[in-house]
């Protein structure tokens, strides 16, 4: 009995969450471009680590901007890639000389490197704006543009911006699909109850001068990653005024989905470790809820097989998380993708303990990233 009460309360409490999250999304306005005059200026920071196979989309994407040359500028910092990266970006500067572009090498100072390499950046922009992205992106052509107006309208300091997966047709990659429509619909949705806490490093804007208002990365340098997430908190503990989020598909970013489950792993482990840096007390209780969630499914389903535990009870756990995943997921697909949406019962079955290894992975373990591992 008291087995059955605590899936029930977990799954009645995850429940909540998740429709208190969908509630938001709709509260969020969705932002429209108004393609007003650009004066915006902008210093796309890029942290880079062997990237030569995704960097030509990336570099394409970015000659593709409609956006004037001369108001924004392409940072490369290099952190110490065994590839081509280098090469390849001298290769496409020769053919692009319009554009203002810096390919620097990384200086190592801490345990973060995409930290250290916005740090190596901030010295030298020669624009108000930082706005990053990652190696492994395709920018949409009125990126720029988007933000533009969005700062115009709503004069803030920091933005977050949506991104979403470019994927090949199989069930692997339709899995981190689902899992980034359901990132990004937490996102979204925490933002619209004025509880946000999540953002994406691929995707994400500030003033220089807000940056250092706010310390900068001083107090976030113990983790091996969070100058995106803990950078956000930081600011939305300070200055919450300050903060959007750019509801857009113009503004949406794509990025690569990955083939290799091991490096899938590694890399979710390196996003849920970032949890244990949450200064939001509404994301502790989120991250918490959704891990127990997890926990309780799995367990039920080990229970069920002992015949501890009836499998209705198992059945009707996964039908009620089945059923506010699919809101979620569902809406967000609609406002990003605007594609078919489906959700497979494997995936949804399969989910739970994936996140689980990834939750405790990050508890209690370290993980390894672009040939490199860390401690959290």
């Amino acid at each position: 009995m008291d087995i059955f009460l605590g899936f029930g309360l977990i799954t009645i409490l995850y429940a909540g969450f998740l429709l208190h999250i969908f509630s938001g999304i709709a509260k969020l306005r969705t932002f429209t471009p108004k393609h007003t005059t650009p004066t915006t200026g902008f210093s796309i920071v890029i942290p880079i680590r062997n990237e030569a196979k995704n960097l030509p989309a990336l570099l394409h994407s970015i000659a593709n901007l409609k956006y004037p040359p001369e108001l924004f500028e392409v940072i490369i910092i290099d952190d110490f890639s065994e590839d081509q990266s280098e090469r390849i970006y001298l290769n496409w500067r020769l053919i692009h000389s319009q554009f203002d572009t810096t390919f620097l090498e990384n200086v190592r100072r801490t345990g973060s490197p995409k930290k250290d390499a916005i740090s190596r950046a901030l010295p030298i922009l020669k624009h108000p704006w930082v706005i990053t992205t990652d190696g492994d992106c395709i920018l949409p052509e009125n990126w720029l543009q988007t933000y533009h107006d969005y700062i115009q309208e709503t004069n803030c300091a920091m933005v977050a911006g949506p991104v979403i997966l470019k994927t090949k047709i199989n069930w692997f990659h339709d899995f981190q699909q689902l899992e980034n429509l359901a990132l990004q619909g937490t996102t979204m949705g925490s933002f619209g109850n004025g509880q946000g806490f999540m953002c994406n490093g691929a995707n994400f804007a500030y003033t220089k001068s807000f940056f250092l208002d706010l310390g900068g990365f001083d107090g976030l340098q113990q983790y091996a990653g969070g100058d995106d997430v803990l950078l956000l908190q930081k600011a939305l503990q300070q200055q919450p005024q300050k903060v959007g989020y750019l509801k857009s598909a113009a503004a949406t970013v794509a990025t690569r989905a990955i083939d290799d489950l091991f490096e899938v792993l590694q890399q979710r482990i390196r996003w849920a470790a970032k949890s244990t840096g949450y200064s939001n007390t509404y994301a502790k209780g989120l991250a918490v809820v959704v891990l127990c969630m997890n926990l309780c499914w799995v367990t039920a389903v080990i229970l069920a097989f002992n015949h501890q535990l009836q499998w209705p009870m198992v059945w009707s756990m996964w039908a009620v998380k089945y059923a506010v995943d699919f809101l979620v997921m569902y809406r967000t697909n609609v406002l990003l993708r605007n594609g078919q949406f489906f959700l497979p019962v494997a995936s949804s079955v399969v989910y739970p303990l994936f996140s689980s290894v990834t939750g405790i992975g990050a508890l209690f373990g370290g993980f390894r990233w672009k040939g490199r591992a860390y401690r959290r």
